[in-house]
């Protein structure tokens, strides 16, 4: 059997706090559910500010300390990049709406999702809230909303990457 990538971009506004975050903790559960392979993750940002930058060293800082990975270059979220995305995760209402806006077609719009909405634990506010001008806490707080969204969210992409296996030709 072959199977076509199933693909994940998270995005922030500037990509070097929130969604890099996002994208190296959910490309554990990837990994450590074994479907590495089956499922490529990425992240951007809605504007362009720290295009080329690295993670913002806060971010690094908690993603080392949880086991994570954080290698990671900032970069602009175009309109052109649904067409390869599968799913588009936004961090916040805002996102979500600029994401949305952006989206040539229902179909692209209808790929746009909030991280913290397969977080069954979430009540009410599904923003995971910009820790960019706090300090270390807000970053593990960020974390701790990231982590538990993506066991949800994995749980939801297995199901598409199973649904997406067509036999070899």
């Amino acid at each position: 059997m072959t199977t076509t990538p199933f693909r994940v971009c998270f995005v922030c506004t500037g990509n070097i706090c929130r969604s890099p975050m996002a994208e190296h903790v959910f490309r554990s559960y990837v990994d450590e559910a074994g479907l590495g392979g089956l499922v490529e993750v990425d992240s951007a940002g809605t504007d362009g500010w720290h295009e080329g930058d690295g993670a913002d060293p806060r971010t690094v800082h908690v993603l080392e300390e949880g086991g994570y990975t954080s290698g990671h270059t900032a970069r602009q979220f175009h309109r052109d990049r649904f067409a390869r995305l599968d799913l588009v995760i936004a961090l916040d209402a805002g996102h979500l709406r600029a994401l949305r806006r952006m989206a040539a077609t229902p179909e692209d719009a209808e790929k746009v999702r909030l991280l913290r909405s397969y977080d069954p634990a979430a009540d009410g506010d599904l923003d995971v809230p910009d820790p960019y001008y706090g300090d270390m806490d807000g970053f593990e707080e960020c974390l701790k909303m990231v982590e538990a969204a993506s066991a949800g969210l994995l749980d939801a992409v297995r199901e598409a990457v199973e649904g997406r296996a067509t036999p070899a030709t």
